[in-house]
């Protein structure tokens, strides 16, 4: 359980919360350009974009659970159980697998119609990492300044979607998500109007009244209402600090309290991190559950012609 939300004032961020029962010993990773990025299946990346995001590093290569690179394109993955659906080796094609996603696009576009070219020879593999760490069942969101994709893998193959909003929650697919959005288009930041009798003098007793139906709950479906609502109507001043609070307040909207959802495991998902990353300027932001400061992390303070990842542990 997860959502990711772009946002733009003077400057481009992107990020997301991260809803899970356990922790997988996750911190910031900074990967340099000379960082050797092995693939299962084509060749090695020896040179590439620097990028930085949130990584839990298994045998010095990092797992990023969402990252933004050095030209400003990111990506994050999200839950997607019951409909990830990944392939058999396919020749022809590029065979790459789930978990090597974020580095084999962020390692080589630099926007999203780079990275569109890719998808469109892209075979996402069933192949584990390794026995102790299986295939997770995800899909992503991709963006850049101006525009966000949502890619796919299910049974009736890659599937790749302009994404208008720039929100990713979980299931369903995406394409229910944007016809659910359809049955709150009358949502607004107004007073209430009446529409149901003229001739009766309603009361309007509250403000927020035209917002009246908004969803509340935890599901992935009223996530991703929610968000698109608070994002799409979000104002605040274009400063730095101003921009990233805001985006913050944005993420806190759609936030699982410890003790809200119960998984199937018996333990309780929750908001363990949330992040925001100013791609402009490679600034990694994120706050922890048990940590409300917002600490900081920049790419570009690294020396990005190493070889070396650079491991920031959390606060």
């Amino acid at each position: 359980m997860c959502t990711a939300i772009t946002y733009k004032t003077s400057d481009h961020y992107f990020g997301r919360n991260l809803d899970l029962e356990r922790s997988y010993f996750e911190n910031v990773v900074v990967t340099p350009r000379k960082f050797k990025f092995d693939f299962r299946n084509i060749s090695s990346f020896v040179s590439h974009y620097a990028m930085i995001g949130m990584a839990t590093v298994q045998g010095c290569y990092p797992l990023y659970y969402e990252a933004t690179n050095e030209k400003g394109l990111s990506i994050a993955a999200l839950n997607f159980p019951g409909n990830a659906d990944y392939k058999p080796y396919t020749e022809g094609k590029e065979n790459v697998a789930p978990f090597e996603f974020i580095p084999y696009i962020l390692g080589r576009s630099a926007d999203i119609s780079e990275a569109r070219e890719m998808l469109y020879s892209l075979n996402l593999t069933d192949e584990n990492f390794s026995d102790e760490l299986p295939n997770s069942p995800l899909h992503w969101i991709i963006s850049d300044r101006e525009r966000s994709l949502t890619v796919e893998s299910v049974a009736e193959g890659l599937k790749i979607y302009e994404n208008p909003i720039g929100v990713l929650t979980n299931n369903p697919t995406f394409d229910f998500h944007m016809m659910n959005l359809n049955n709150y288009m009358s949502l607004h930041e107004g007073a209430a109007e009446n529409k149901l009798c003229g001739e009766i003098d309603f009361n309007i007793y509250s403000l927020g009244l035209g917002a009246l139906g908004l969803p509340g709950d935890f599901s992935s479906a009223s996530r991703f209402i929610k968000a698109t609502f608070v994002k799409m109507k979000s104002r605040c001043e274009e400063k730095e600090r101003e921009s990233v609070g805001q985006f913050f307040h944005i993420l806190d909207s759609v936030a699982m309290p410890k003790g809200c959802v119960l998984a199937a495991s018996g333990e309780y998902e929750y908001t363990r991190y949330s992040c925001c990353c100013n791609t402009d300027k490679g600034i990694y932001y994120y706050k922890t559950y048990k940590n409300n400061s917002i600490t900081s992390v920049d790419m570009f303070a690294s020396d990005l012609e190493g070889k070396e990842l650079y491991v920031y542990e959390l606060n």
